[in-house]
């Protein structure tokens, strides 16, 4: 996502920005008790396994795996195989795996039959982060057999994933017309703009000791470790990384905007930059 000339990297980044500088719809949990729920939730799906074991999940007869180009895009993002054979050989742990993080919704959060996972009245952020891999699963034709994951099976989590369907239907209805802009005309847009953040600092206490100005490169240790960032270090907190790097195109500064989970960050000998 960019905001003018700021680029946030990962979704997790992505949805704490819109939180923090749209707050007429925030949907994030204010009360401590609520709040823990919610980050738990969000590294639950993302480094608890949730979202790795959906993905063995894809089914090998779908067109993409024959695609040789689809097909090495994910094993460089992934780090692992994504032939049909090694799909087929996985799939029956990662449907152990996803069948026991089924049986937990249906048997904890959602037990006593709440609407929503933290008892709200409507749908929160909270939501968004635990149903994401279990929506994307259960569209997904081929990817879970109904003898072991059939409505009758966890009827609680498939009325939740209904629920959700239905107010992201209305939302989706209510909304202003998306415009859409192609490859170039995109980075044109970005670079023309301003920044949209400020400065920030650089938490001079931060165990990795790095300076404001200083050269680093920073990436993600999960997934999409091939790629690299590099660039000035605008600002270093508890939560997220930014870099100075010039875009190729326009050759005007953009800050590079990473979170600190799931992300290493290092000091670098020479200048580098994005991809941009």
């Amino acid at each position: 996502m960019s905001i003018g000339r700021d680029i946030y990297c990962d979704t997790r980044l992505i949805l704490e920005k819109l939180e923090e500088k749209f707050p007429s719809g925030k949907l994030g949990a204010s009360p401590p008790e609520q709040r823990i729920l919610e980050k738990l939730l969000e590294q639950w799906t993302i480094s608890g396994g949730v979202f790795n074991r959906a993905a063995q999940l894809i089914p090998p007869e779908m067109p993409l795996l024959s695609d040789p180009k689809w097909v090495k895009d994910r094993e460089d993002y992934t780090g692992r195989s994504w032939a049909k054979s090694d799909i087929s050989r996985s799939r029956p742990e990662a449907l152990a795996y996803m069948r026991e993080f089924f049986q937990l919704l249906e048997s904890t959060i959602l037990a006593d039959n709440r609407y929503w996972v933290l008892g709200s009245e409507k749908p929160t952020l909270a939501d968004i982060h635990a149903i994401w891999p279990f929506h994307w699963l259960s569209g997904m034709k081929g990817a879970l057999p109904p003898s072991i994951f059939g409505k009758d099976h966890f009827p609680k989590v498939y009325n939740w994933i209904d629920r959700f369907l239905r107010v992201l239907k209305t939302a989706e209805d209510s909304a202003p017309k998306v415009t859409r802009l192609e490859g170039a005309e995109a980075v044109k847009f970005v670079t023309q703009a301003e920044l949209a953040d400020p400065d920030g600092n650089v938490d001079e206490k931060d165990p990795l000791g790095l300076r404001k100005g200083q050269d680093v490169e920073s990436w993600p240790v999960d997934t999409g470790f091939s790629h690299r960032d590099r660039g000035q270090l605008v600002a270093l907190t508890q939560q997220e990384v930014v870099l100075k790097t010039q875009a190729k195109v326009g050759h005007k500064d953009v800050h590079i905007h990473h979170p600190r989970m799931n992300f290493r960050i290092r000091a670098v000998d020479n200048n580098g930059g994005s991809n941009l």
